[in-house]
């Protein structure tokens, strides 16, 4: 095999409070954080982020495949062994009900200034960009 073909990788794992939503090597993340969206390519830089509120993250597979997830809070750390993905809460976009995600969103627009209402509507906006539907 010609060593110019093999393919850094990184181990990923993406976990919620509830579930692992995924685990395995990975070419790159993509995240949004509330410092902006952040791109992880092997031998990044050591560094914790936090997740910012209705952020969709991608995972590129070592296969070259895309691994969409809504992400809800939560963070991401970078260390020497990879990529480590701690949402509160998070789906990947094929789980995505994308009609209950536009009713949830709807709900959330509608109940104004009600607490919750922005974060429920960030978090529908967030299932729907996942599973590629515009919000």
């Amino acid at each position: 095999m010609d060593p110019r073909s093999v393919v850094a990788t990184l181990q990923v794992e993406l976990v919620a409070v509830e579930r692992k939503i995924w685990s395995g090597e990975a070419t790159m993340v993509i995240a949004r954080t509330t410092e902006g969206e952040l791109g992880v390519l092997p031998g990044h830089a050591p560094l914790l982020g936090q997740l910012a509120e209705g952020g969709v993250v991608t995972i590129r597979t070592d296969s070259g495949e895309d691994v969409i997830v809504a992400a809800h809070g939560g963070f991401l750390s970078v260390t020497e062994r990879g990529v480590s993905i701690l949402a509160e809460n998070a789906e990947i976009s094929t789980e995505i009900d994308v009609e209950r995600a536009r009713e949830a969103l709807r709900r959330a627009e509608g109940a104004g200034d009600e607490p919750g209402a922005l974060d429920a509507a960030r978090r529908a906006q967030s299932r729907l960009r996942a599973a590629g539907e515009s919000a």
